[in-house]
């Protein structure tokens, strides 16, 4: 629960113009899987790592 309430203060801090791209955000993630979030989380890792391999790949 202890996550739950540290995402509640950070919500709580944003200017309202972000709520409504941060909820659509939210809607996306809770009508996925919980293998297509696994997926997302761990190719965001591998491109984050990987960031200047994949430059000098694509050039």
């Amino acid at each position: 629960m202890e996550q739950k309430q540290e995402i509640v203060e950070i919500v709580n801090k944003l200017p309202e113009e972000v709520l409504g791209e941060l909820l659509n955000y939210l809607r996306q993630v809770e009508k996925a899987s919980t293998e297509q979030i696994r997926l997302s989380l761990n190719l965001k890792t591998i491109l984050k790592e990987d960031a200047e391999l994949l430059e000098k790949l694509a050039k």
